[in-house]
């Protein structure tokens, strides 16, 4: 039955205060929807604009996985079907990934080594004469800001270790972000672990200086140490839970663990026959629960993850976890693991190959795919006919809800 229209004498519903408001729109589930509701009227538009309401809705929502850092200064967007690939998209017109703003660095140049929060980590090495650590850099591709870091003091360094040469600097140096799980969060921290030192750096924005970790004795860790290197050899990039990074360690069953609140290195043992494997840690469900993925390089049909959860770091080598087998789609043939960052996995898929000129695949012979931890649901973020370098996933938020912290 109609409604009848309220008579001439009858009052309009009160309209809705400004913080009731406030508290509908910062629900809102994604930043897409949140553009649309904040086109609805000038009272939305203003609401959402305002920096307090955007601090506060980044502290309620994760930021968006909006695409790939696949190839030196190139970004590559989230494309459709994926839910991010219309923010992706606005992105790469609105950021500059090429970091020119750095100005040239000698015949290497500069090379990304991570991304987290919004924030790029950049190094090149250092010219002759020059620091003997390389350069670090991070940069924030929306505003153009960056931030160079000063050399890691000479001081720091165990002067007993022996310097491998100055053009294998780059392969044996990682240096990575620390987590912030604080997406406001104006200051950043980065780790720096050249291999041949038997300790990490941290570097703290707040402080502007550089502190060393407490010097590890990789023998008594059990490490697999070559005799004529006398250091470990991290077979991957590092993986984050419970604030540690850990590294799979060649050839062993053994994972290499950094603890940031104490600067100090330790391994862990792994279940049997996780030598060649490759292996990523992170932050299962239950507060204190480890997981892990593994994955067996190059292993053909059928193709899946295995994923073991432990009740804790105690029990990571213990025989009888929670396990599951994770199918990947079938559409390519083989499966690299090749990041874990802000609770996702990133798969590389590839086909056979077919080359066209020079080092060219064919297009759509490579993708890359993301596993959410928390649901096992794996999404295609795109396609791409070449990589080089690292690949780092880039996460972060539209432009207009970005903050600026460079």
């Amino acid at each position: 039955m109609a409604q009848t229209p309220p008579g001439p004498g009858a009052r309009a519903p009160p309209s809705l205060p400004s913080h009731l408001i406030e508290e509908i729109l910062v629900r809102v589930a994604t930043p897409r929807d949140l553009a649309r509701a904040s086109a609805a009227c000038a009272t939305f538009r203003r609401l959402v604009a305002d920096a307090s309401f955007l601090r506060r809705y980044r502290s309620l929502h994760p930021p968006l996985l909006l695409g790939l850092i696949d190839r030196p200064f190139s970004f590559t967007p989230a494309e459709a079907p994926h839910l991010n690939a219309p923010a992706a998209a606005t992105l790469a017109r609105a950021a500059d990934f090429s970091f020119e703003c750095l100005g040239p660095r000698g015949l290497l140049g500069w090379f990304h080594c991570d991304a987290r929060d919004g924030r790029v980590l950049l190094m090149c090495p250092s010219p002759p004469g020059g620091p003997l650590l390389p350069e670090l850099a991070v940069c924030d591709p929306l505003t153009r800001g960056h931030t160079l870091l000063p050399p890691i003091p000479d001081r720091l360094v165990p002067s007993s270790v022996c310097v491998p040469a100055r053009e294998e600097l780059v392969d044996c140096f990682h240096a990575f972000f620390v987590p912030s799980g604080d997406y406001e969060d104006t200051q950043f921290r980065v780790i720096c672990w050249p291999h041949w030192v038997p300790s990490a750096f941290l570097y703290s924005s707040l402080s502007g200086t550089w502190t060393a970790g407490t010097t590890a004795n990789w023998d008594a860790l059990g490490l697999n140490v070559h005799p004529e290197e006398d250091i470990p050899q991290p077979s991957s990039l590092p993986s984050y839970a419970y604030g540690c990074f850990y590294w799979k360690e060649s050839a062993t069953n053994k994972l290499l663990k950094l603890d940031v609140n104490r600067m100090e290195f330790s391994a862990v043992s792994l279940p049997p026959n996780h030598e060649n494997r490759q292996i990523v840690v992170v932050e299962a469900a239950g507060e204190g629960n480890i997981g892990i993925l593994s994955r067996i390089p190059g292993q053909e049909i059928p193709h899946n993850l295995r994923y073991s959860i432990r009740q804790n770091e105690g029990e990571i080598s213990n025989e009888h976890p929670m396990e599951t087998t994770i199918p990947l789609p079938s559409d390519y043939e083989r499966y690299f693991v090749v990041a874990a960052a802000e609770e996702y996995i990133l798969l590389l898929g590839s086909r056979s190959i077919s080359r066209r000129g020079s080092g060219v695949f064919r297009e759509g012979s490579l993708a890359f795919f993301t596993l959410e931890i928390k649901t096992l649901k794996i999404e295609k973020v795109c396609s791409t006919c070449s990589i080089c370098g690292r690949i780092l996933p880039y996460f972060g938020f539209p432009p207009f809800m970005s903050p600026r912290r460079i």
